[in-house]
C-alpha cells in the first residue's frame, strides 16, 4: 500500500459560538474565537489517499489531477469564505477544525475513483494546532 499526500492552502473566517450558550460562557469556553465579529486562519490542508500503484504509470493516483480536485471540490467553496455562513456544507454545523475536517472528507470521499481510498485529512488551523480525520464516526 502507498499513501500520497497533496497538501493545499486556503483562507478562511468563522466564529466559534454555541447558539444555546450565553455571550459569557461562550468567551470563556472559546475565548477570542468568539468574537462577534469572526476572525481568520490560514489553513493548511494534507489530503492523504492510499492504494496500489498502476503498472502502467507508477502512480496510486495522478497528484495533478488530485490538486485539481481538492481545489474544485474544496478550496474553491472555503477560500476567502466565512465557514459559518458561506459554505453549503458546513451550513448547520459548528465551524470547529475538527468538523471542517470531517466535512471535508465527506466531499471528497464521493468524488476520488474507487482505485484509491481516502486515508487522511489533517488540517492545520495554526502553525500550533491541527487536527487529523481517518474516516468514520
Amino acid at each position: 500500500m502507498i499513501y500520497l499526500t497533496r497538501v493545499e492552502h486556503f483562507n478562511a473566517a468563522h466564529k466559534l459560538f454555541n447558539p444555546q450558550w450565553s455571550k459569557e460562557q461562550n468567551l470563556e469556553v472559546f475565548g477570542k474565537c468568539a468574537n462577534d465579529n469572526w476572525h481568520g486562519h490560514n489553513y493548511e490542508l494534507h489530503v492523504t489517499i492510499k492504494g496500489e500503484p498502476d503498472p502502467e504509470t507508477g502512480f496510486v493516483f495522478n497528484a495533478k489531477t488530485l490538486g485539481i480536485l481538492i481545489k474544485d471540490v474544496i478550496v474553491e467553496k472555503l477560500d476567502h469564505k466565512n465557514l459559518n455562513m458561506d459554505v453549503d456544507f458546513m451550513k448547520d454545523k459548528f465551524t470547529s477544525a475538527e468538523n471542517v475536517a470531517i466535512a471535508i472528507w465527506e466531499q471528497l470521499e464521493q468524488h476520488l475513483p474507487g482505485t484509491v481510498q481516502l486515508h487522511c485529512i489533517k488540517l492545520h488551523e495554526t502553525p500550533k494546532i491541527y487536527v487529523e480525520y481517518f474516516g468514520g464516526k
